[in-house]
């Protein structure tokens, strides 16, 4: 168990049935997110990364879940442990711009199938399994 505990949130954008995804500097695909400061909720931070990371103008469908990961940090030089808030997210239109200057290397808007194939890690594979349906259903009573 890591000794530093990082609480974030993040967002699964669908534009349509397509999903957003990020490649970081690690050339990883993930969703964007980030970590809570400041006193701000979860929910603002999840949609000021998706802004902020990839220039989509998003709405907060629902809570979907929560993620975990512990890794080694060379600049703090101990084990770090990430806890994500995810909600899924529609965004108002399809433009992004991919934050470069934060070291993202690509993205783009992918069908769920191709997402599913390209995110890193299982766990964000089973949170956008869990944010389509959240958003699937919502579909179903508007």
């Amino acid at each position: 168990m890591a000794e530093y505990v990082r609480n974030c949130a993040g967002g699964v954008v669908f534009a349509g049935d397509d999903v957003f995804l990020l490649k970081n500097d690690k050339g990883e695909w993930i969703m964007p997110k980030g970590i809570i400061r400041d006193r701000r909720s979860a929910r603002e931070v999840a949609l000021y990364r998706v802004e902020d990371e990839a220039g989509i103008q998003a709405e907060i469908v629902g809570f979907v879940g929560r993620t975990s990961y512990d890794f080694y940090s060379q600049t703090r030089r101990r084990e770090v442990s990430n806890r994500i808030q995810w909600f899924a997210m529609r965004a108002r239109n399809r433009r992004y711009r991919i934050a470069f200057e934060q070291g993202f290397l690509d993205g783009d808007y992918f069908a769920f199938d191709v997402a599913v194939r390209l995110l890193t890690h299982e766990q964000d594979r089973e949170i956008l399994r869990q944010a389509q349906k959240l958003v699937a259903a919502s579909e179903t009573t508007e």
